[in-house]
This record gives C-alpha cells, sequence and structure tokens, in this order.
C-alpha cells in the first residue's frame, strides 16, 4: 500500500512537472512570435515610410513600358520609383480622385482608353479604341508609362498582345504572356482579338525592339 502511494505521489509530482514546462514552452514561442511580429512592424515603417508595394499584376513590358492591375494607395510609392511620364487606364470608370491627386503631385499624364470589361460571350473589344492606345504607347514622349485596367488581365492583356504583334513576337509566344497574366480568367475571345488585329496601320511609327524577340 505504501509503495503504491509513493508512486502515485511521484507519478503526480511528474505530470505537474510536465504541465509546468509544456506552459513554459508555449509561452516561449507566443513571445517570440510576438518579438517577430514587431520586428517586422518596425521594419515596415522605419524612419516613416511606406513600404514599396507593386500593384496587382506588375510587369515590365519593356524599357519604359509596364503593365499592372488598377493602382491601390498603397502603390504610390512603388510608383514613385519608376520616374512615370504617363498612365494608359483602360476601364470607363472616372479615375479616383485619390489616384488623381497622386498624378497631380507627380507630374503624371493620364491617358483613358474606356474599354467595356464584359464577360464571354459578350466580349467586345474596339479596334479603333486599342489603335488609339497603342499610339500612345509608341511614342517614346510618354514614357516611363504604365498601362493598367482593373485587374491587369484582359484589356491590358490584349493591349500588350498586339503591342508583341508589332515587335514580330509569334503568336504562340504572345499568347504564352497573355495566359500568364489571365491564368484560369484566359478568354479565347481576347486570344482571338489579338491574332486578328491588324498591325498594318501602325507599322510606320517607330517600335522598340528592347525586348528579345520571341
Amino acid at each position: 500500500m505504501q509503495v503504491a502511494a509513493e508512486l502515485q505521489r511521484s507519478h503526480h509530482q511528474q505530470r505537474h512537472q510536465d504541465t509546468q514546462m509544456c506552459r513554459k514552452i508555449n509561452l516561449t514561442i507566443t513571445d517570440h512570435t510576438l518579438l517577430h511580429s514587431t520586428a517586422a512592424d518596425a521594419a515596415a515603417t522605419v524612419d516613416g515610410e511606406d513600404p514599396f508595394i507593386p500593384p496587382l499584376n506588375f510587369a515590365m513590358v519593356d524599357n519604359g513600358i509596364f503593365r499592372s492591375g488598377f493602382p491601390e494607395p498603397a502603390n504610390f510609392s512603388f510608383l514613385q520609383t519608376l520616374g512615370l511620364r504617363s498612365i494608359i487606364y483602360l476601364c470607363p470608370e472616372p479615375y479616383p480622385e485619390t489616384n488623381m491627386e497622386f498624378l497631380k503631385s507627380n507630374g503624371i499624364k493620364l491617358f483613358q482608353f474606356g474599354i467595356e470589361g464584359h464577360k464571354e460571350p459578350f466580349v467586345n473589344i474596339p479596334e479603333d479604341t486599342i489603335r488609339e492606345a497603342l499610339k500612345v504607347v509608341l511614342d517614346v514622349r510618354n514614357h516611363p508609362v504604365i498601362i493598367h485596367c482593373k485587374r491587369g488581365k484582359h484589356r491590358t492583356g490584349c493591349l500588350v498582345g498586339c503591342y508583341r504583334k508589332l515587335q514580330k513576337w509569334c503568336l504562340s509566344s504572345v499568347f504564352d504572356e497573355y495566359q500568364r497574366f489571365a491564368a484560369a480568367k484566359a478568354r479565347v475571345s481576347d486570344q482571338r482579338f489579338v491574332e486578328l488585329f491588324d498591325i498594318s496601320s501602325l507599322k510606320h511609327l517607330p517600335i522598340s525592339f528592347s525586348c528579345l524577340k520571341r
């Protein structure tokens, strides 16, 4: 009986020690996480500066030409590093006042080409609008320029795809690039538009070939 009581008491003490150790380990992990989080927050706001966050689907198209989704205020600090002269906006909705203030304060010109963002099978991309937008893209006086719509997928993808045709990219490479940005949202109608787009009226304009031809 005495031996059994001693064993039970010893087992209870061991469980108490294990519980205390678990609490100590958990507390240490929690403290480390809090410390890491605090350090990250401090790094993100060091010297009171905002972190550089690119817009959704941001990428370089060519020297002085970029593409993205719709820039949010959180992206403004990043956009300032590009030294933009122009923005090509492919949506019909008015540009937000906050964005307009950013453009004015940084001397950036806005070119708006309102293309409706309908879903298939009701997609209607106006050739004349794309052609006029391409003239802005090709004019180096507008560089650096960023092209954007809402998500940087369809309307932006069509404009960039037509630009690639002017650069004499093969269609398979043009479509590969389009699909990389559109992903699961890729549209056959967009790719057909690019394939059938007539570039003959733009061939007299100077075209950059700084990117490797595919």
